[in-house]
């Protein structure tokens, strides 16, 4: 169950050869696999690729109608594994995941596939997640490009140039016989636009045609053959891909009057750049540049005749490479030396050498560039005039406001997210213990647990790494070791790097398991431990069929303690967690936190309950609600969980100047808050409520009871407070 559906939407991807096709980048990104012909499809869920994972999983009937086969990989490693049926067959194949990390899970596959070489285009589109908003340390896709010869394709984000530059990515890829990278930043995964589609193309070999298996020895990973490989990357993979990059100009070049200075510039990068050269007044809306640009939609290999026939002529060159080390700039700096040029080059420098290259940022290099080298025919001083104004556009006292009046939105776990009372069990075993835990965190949503208010976790080395990063920790501390992994980090490789690794080493350490059902932090995507939706209503465990446990895989690789909590029952969390601590066996300890993904539980029922509401049959919904008279004020209920719907209003007594906590309508009635209160032996202000819709007799009945009981009461009361008065 994804965050949305892309069921409607795909419906265009069976558009045919003349009619427009309209939509966002992973729409068209689809569209132009299939035009390409490709007989397989898989890859693993990240930013900014997991709508197109979503958009292939929702695809299924109509790659099953052309042969092609499709598959949610297990992890990046699986997805990358995938393309060697491209190593022997004239198959196109294609897999996508987040960059870096995801690169890094499948650079063995990679390597191996790159030594090897295609016979098939082999394609892997790669969510490039760079810049201050990105949720992964800061690495470019380009350095394992270049460490395994693999060509990186950066297309310009517009739909015609990103449909266009797949179709010949896979050519290239089979004329060079080489793997490559199609790099796709977010602004390219959610571009929208439309482009002149073209039939789709069933592959060559599917399920509905037979194929001879072939054997070749030159493409097996192993000594000598592999010097053979290395050698014809050389010799002949990368003069064929430049040829065919020349031939069919993939990269583009766009003149501009004043031709003594040229930018050379990324494609993804385009139009942050052009956008900047417009606010200069140096471009207009369509594109059309008053400074000659050279658009690099092939980023790796750079062609050396290419480059140097458009520096030709000119004194300056501004290289817009975004992130750092600066490989292009370096080896477009190598180029024009090798050749004697005098062309200067700029980069680095008047462009920042780090970070996501926004609008501001191009704004300012490409107005110190100006200012720098006073091109002929334009009027430098009228650009550094637009400039200035550009800049102060907004004022200091402008910037102030915004400061003081825009809230803070660190990241951190929604409402009713069920590892929220998980978090807020261990914040209060380790309070009343006295003393810090080691806790190794993972990536996933339980990552937000490292922030205020839980401040739990000291290490992140990774997507399921959390109980190898802990193993080392021998030394030792006040109590054991807590990992922390959640269920798609754990199917992804915690298994075997960490629980696996952790029996066979006899780590006496405790795993707690994340399990929301989902791999939640990516968009809500099906793992193996996925429940479906009907075998939820379950009223126990063992009624509710997994379709692979998390505790059968921990018991098969050997783990002996092993204790499975619904991590709502806070009460119960907690004194597994002191057992787990304080028990005398020595081995790896897993506890594992059940509770669903509550954005996809929302997305589930709420249709549901809008339906049976419409339909007149009588549902229940349930609210938490704060006694305004019995709250203290002293907040430690929201200290405890920070759930985003426990907030605070204004006292109601006058004589009381603290604030009262207070329960808003985004509450979806989990019960975390009053939970808190009870384990942590907080105020007994919270209550339950419930919002009864259509009711019945029943209902009514008890209602008119109810309200006379209190009535009665509340008049005995005020006849009292009127004696008092007198």
């Amino acid at each position: 169950m994804a965050e949305r559906s892309f069921k409607k939407e795909v419906e265009h991807l069976r558009l045919g050869a003349g009619e427009v096709f309209r939509g966002e980048g992973i729409l068209a990104i689809t569209k132009a696999l299939l035009q390409s012909g490709v007989g397989y499809v898989g890859g693993y869920q990240g930013s900014p690729i997991s709508h197109l994972m979503d958009v292939l999983a929702d695809s299924q009937e109509i790659l099953g109608e052309l042969g092609v086969h499709f598959e949610q990989s297990g992890s990046e490693a699986t997805a990358a594994s995938m393309l060697a049926a491209s190593i022997n067959y004239p198959i196109r194949g294609a897999v996508a995941w987040k960059s870096t990390v995801g690169t890094n899970v499948a650079s063995d596959a990679l390597a191996n596939l790159a030594s090897s070489g295609v016979t098939g285009g082999a394609m892997v589109v790669v969510g490039e997640d760079y810049g201050e908003g990105s949720s992964i340390m800061q690495e470019r896709t380009h350095a394992f490009a270049m460490k395994s010869q693999m060509w990186l394709l950066d297309p310009r984000p517009n739909l015609p140039s990103i449909v266009d530059l797949i179709e010949k990515g896979f050519e290239l890829s089979e004329v060079s016989n080489t793997p490559l990278f199609l790099m796709v930043r977010i602004r390219t995964c959610h571009v929208t636009g439309e482009f002149i589609a073209k039939d789709n193309q069933p592959p060559q070999f599917s399920r509905s045609n037979t194929i001879d298996p072939q054997r070749q020895l030159d493409k097996i990973i192993l000594p000598p053959i592999i010097f053979e490989q290395e050698r014809d990357k050389i010799a002949k993979r990368l003069p064929a891909a430049r040829a065919f990059i020349a031939e069919h100009q993939l990269n583009e070049r766009f003149a501009g009057a004043a031709d003594e200075v040229g930018i050379v510039i990324q494609g993804g990068l385009y139009n942050t750049a052009i956008r900047a050269l417009e606010r200069l007044g140096l471009a207009d809306a369509f594109g059309n540049s008053q400074l000659p640009l050279y658009v690099l939609n092939v980023t790796y290999p750079l062609l050396p005749d290419e480059l140097l026939s458009f520096a030709a002529g000119k004194r300056h060159l501004l290289v817009i490479e975004e992130g750092q080390p600066n490989y292009i700039e370096q080896e477009i700096g190598l180029m024009l030396r090798n050749a004697g040029s005098a062309v200067t080059l700029h980069g680095a420098g008047l462009m920042p050498g780090f970070g996501e290259y926004t609008g501001t940022m191009a704004l300012d290099g490409m107005a110190a560039f100006v200012a720098l080298t006073t091109p002929a025919g334009i009027d430098a001083e009228q650009v550094e005039a637009r400039y200035q104004q550009q800049r102060t556009g907004v004022s200091d006292e402008h910037l102030q406001l915004l400061g003081d009046n825009i809230v803070a939105r660190p990241a951190g776990l929604c409402t009713g997210c069920p590892e929220r009372p998980l978090f807020s069990a261990v914040k209060q075993v380790q309070q009343e213990r006295g003393s810090q835990f080691h806790i190794s965190a993972d990536i996933g949503c339980h990552a937000f647990a490292t922030l205020p208010p839980f401040n739990l976790g000291n290490t992140i080395m990774g997507y399921g790494f959390s109980l190898a990063a802990s193993s080392a920790i021998r030394a030792k501390l006040p109590h054991r070791a807590i990992s922390i992994m959640g269920d798609g980090g754990f199917w992804h490789n915690g298994l075997t790097t960490g629980v696996a690794s952790a029996v066979y080493n006899k780590h006496d350490g405790i795993l707690i398991i994340v399990d929301n059902g989902y791999s939640a932090a990516t968009g809500g995507q099906d793992i193996p431990s996925f429940v479906k939706p009907e075998n939820l209503i379950a009223t126990t465990r063992e009624e509710r069929p997994d379709n692979q446990p998390i505790e059968a895989a921990v018991r098969g690789v050997g783990v002996e303690w092993v204790r499975t909590v619904t991590t709502y029952e806070i009460a119960e969390m907690k004194a597994t967690l002191q057992e787990a601590l304080d028990t005398d066996y020595a081995g790896l300890k897993v506890i594992i936190a059940e509770g669903e993904c509550m954005l996809n539980k929302q997305r589930r029922i709420k249709p549901q309950l809008k339906k049976r509401i419409n339909d007149g049959v009588r549902t229940v919904k349930e609210r938490f609600v704060v006694d305004p008279d019995t709250c203290t004020g002293d907040h430690a209920c929201i200290r405890i969980s920070g759930c985003p719907s426990l907030t605070i209003k204004e006292n109601p007594d006058p004589l009381r100047v603290d604030p009262v906590a207070y329960v808003d309508n985004s509450c979806v009635g989990c019960g975390v808050c009053g939970g808190n209160a009870h384990s942590a032996i907080l105020c007994p202000s919270f209550s339950r409520a419930e919002v009864v819709y259509n009711p019945n007799w029943r209902d009514r009945a008890l209602r008119r009871l109810r309200d006379g009981v209190i009535g009665t009461l509340q008049r005995r009361l005020d006849r009292q407070q009127a004696r008092s008065a007198l």
